[in-house]
């Protein structure tokens, strides 16, 4: 994984920015919001992971982006621009197809960010925010986080074990493969509740939640933090403020309504996407700079 400038923020910092950049994705579904949120959001997955981000969009997100676009327009008969009526009668619309567009490309723009959020907010990080007031939740849900990936990692350990000993799932016929899956499943389910209950004891015995317990942290909330900080707030209060007084809109039913390119709303347009970018600009900033310090050598 290359590495990311914007991780090394402080932990409040990273959790206000994806919530921000999240929910404004979740519950914005103006074209020009979720193009630029769908766009920032897959260039810093793909500035993390590289390959793999090209890999997981073409398995994960493309099918699921599809299969919405493709779903609204045969449940959802809702406007005015009829296009044509379907064999059973029901009127296809020119707004259910783009509803069900930016549906979809609502869907990959979170998926694309929590993807991100997923590298960013490491399981110590989540612990550190929330440890104090929601000791057990906080520990649980970092467990849950990092059980896929080392489920994932312990499965292909089995399975190749197995293997070893002619008894992998591609062995045999459909009752003994069907059996070796099984016991293989027996063996994951096993492992994974040993490892339960020695991460819960080990937690336990090191006074994990106890009243008075003091925490190493080598956070610190420094002058950097506090400027992004800020400018996460007057990114966040100018956006907000433009989607509650109206200044930004989209309706997509009975008809298609867009709010007038004014300034304010060329502004917010602007606003976003430096917001959706940050990550990005931050990190190029830095190579950037890197490379002309490593030139100067």
């Amino acid at each position: 994984m290359k590495q990311d400038n914007f991780s090394s923020y402080h932990p409040i910092i990273n959790f206000v920015y994806f919530v921000l950049v999240i929910g404004y994705s979740m519950f914005i579904m103006h074209p020009v919001f979720l193009g630029l949120s769908c766009v920032g959001g897959m260039a810093y997955y793909i500035y993390l992971k590289k390959w793999k981000a090209l890999k997981t969009a073409l398995w994960m997100m493309l099918p699921v982006f599809l299969i919405s676009a493709a779903i609204n327009p045969l449940f959802n008969h809702q406007g005015v621009t009829l296009i044509m009526y379907l064999k059973n009668g029901n009127p296809l619309t020119l707004e259910s197809i783009l509803y069900g567009l930016a549906a979809g490309i609502m869907l990959v723009s979170v998926l694309n960010w929590f993807s991100c959020y997923q590298v960013v907010m490491t399981s110590d990080k989540f612990i550190y925010l929330f440890g104090k007031a929601i000791p057990a939740m906080s520990l649980i849900f970092s467990m849950v986080l990092r059980f896929v990936p080392k489920f994932k990692n312990q499965i292909k350990k089995v399975s190749d074990a197995q293997k070893c000993i002619g008894r992998d799932v591609t062995n045999g016929n459909v009752l003994i493969r069907a059996k070796h899956g099984m016991k293989i499943l027996s063996v994951m389910t096993t492992w994974a509740l040993e490892n339960s209950v020695e991460t819960a004891d080990s937690m336990r015995s090191r006074g994990y939640g106890l009243r008075g317990r003091n925490n190493f942290s080598i956070y610190r909330f420094d002058t950097r933090d506090r400027i992004f900080f800020s400018v996460l707030l007057v990114f966040g209060s100018v956006i907000l403020g433009g989607i509650v007084t109206k200044q930004v809109y989209f309706l997509y039913y009975p008809t298609l309504v867009m709010n007038e390119n004014t300034l304010w709303a060329i502004m917010i347009y602007i606003f976003y996407g430096i917001l959706c970018f940050l990550p990005i600009i931050i990190n190029l900033a830095e190579d950037v700079k890197w490379h002309y310090l490593k030139s100067k050598i």
